[in-house]
């Protein structure tokens, strides 16, 4: 998780905690040839109602994302989901989803896990994981129908680089994920509590949460509890394997982060599979949890890991 400077935090969840109407859709590229929609399979009203349902969890003002006239290119046919993390919203990608944008993808971030309380002030991703999995699916499948692909793909930080993976083994996302690259995923959980190595990868946080007075703990952050290694959450997630077929898995890791400890913990194990540790590329690359998902070389690594067959050597 990565938060943005306390003052654009308070200002940004004051501003999406008020009721907003829908961004206008704003035109875009026309699809590329061979790059053919996929049959909508769904009644038009149907295809409209999810298309709204998804609108409602999208991040409103994050430039590069959410243009909801965008087509899949022939050479990136899959528009690219970006999930937050915990205590987060997807104005984390503020500096990336612009550079995912311009290389050729159309780009889509949701909000989610809001759970209420003073937390909200911060940003979601609070609320149990499995409910947040039934909003990504919500905006999946927005995401399909407006932009008449089959597939999407997904890039998670933290706590988004493993919800994804409760969407598509209880939530019938299999079928609807290409490739999941999560940056620094909570995917076995944390040894040490999430809040904790929040605080101390983010010092200005725990200010934060005493100004406002805000007490985490499960009450206020069950998506914090489903994160401890160990827990019945992660232990029913993971049970009989960590993947599953047809979906393609990166995992970049930092040895330097101390929000989800320890870093190995957040390899997964099985067929299509990549596991990454940054240091092993660069080793005087010191990215820490909180900024992985604005990191140059976790995005080039992700941008490798989205399009392996144009993949780029990365530079320190």
């Amino acid at each position: 998780m990565r938060l943005p400077r306390i003052a654009t935090v308070l200002l940004t969840a004051l501003t999406l905690s008020l009721p907003t109407a829908a961004p206008a859709a704003v035109s875009g590229p026309d699809r590329e040839p061979g790059a053919a929609a996929a049959p909508l399979r769904e009644p038009a009203g149907q295809r409209l109602d999810a298309i709204a349902d998804a609108k409602k969890l999208a991040t409103v003002g994050l430039s590069g994302a959410n243009d909801w006239a965008c087509r899949p290119s022939a050479a990136h046919p899959r528009p690219l989901i970006l999930a937050h993390g915990t205590l987060a919203n997807g104005h984390v990608w503020a500096k990336t989803a612009p550079q995912y944008k311009a290389a050729g993808y159309c780009v889509f971030s949701l909000d989610y896990g809001k759970g209420g309380g003073l937390l909200t002030l911060i940003g979601g991703g609070t609320a149990p994981v499995a409910q947040s999995a039934k909003q990504l699916a919500v905006f999946v499948n927005g995401v399909l129908a407006a932009t008449g692909a089959q597939q999407v793909d997904i890039v998670g930080h933290s706590q988004g680089g493993m919800m994804p993976r409760q969407y598509m083994r209880f939530e019938g996302g299999q079928a609807k994920v290409h490739t999941l690259v999560g940056l620094g995923p909570s995917n076995h959980g944390s040894q040490s509590p999430i809040v904790e190595g929040l605080l101390r990868d983010q010092p200005w946080l725990g200010a934060l949460l005493n100004l406002i007075g805000g007490v985490v703990s499960e009450v206020t952050c069950p998506a914090c509890g489903d994160q401890i290694a160990g827990s019945p959450f992660l232990q029913k997630l993971n049970a009989g394997g960590d993947t599953l077929p047809g979906v393609s898995y990166t995992v970049i890791a930092s040895r330097y982060d101390t929000g989800v400890t320890p870093y190995n913990g957040q390899y997964l194990k099985g067929p299509g599979v990549s596991n990454i540790l940054m240091q092993d590329i660069c080793p005087w690359n010191f990215a820490s949890h909180s900024n992985l998902d604005e990191d140059p070389l976790a995005l080039r690594l992700a941008l490798n890991a989205l399009d392996p067959a144009h993949a780029v050597k990365p530079t320190c």
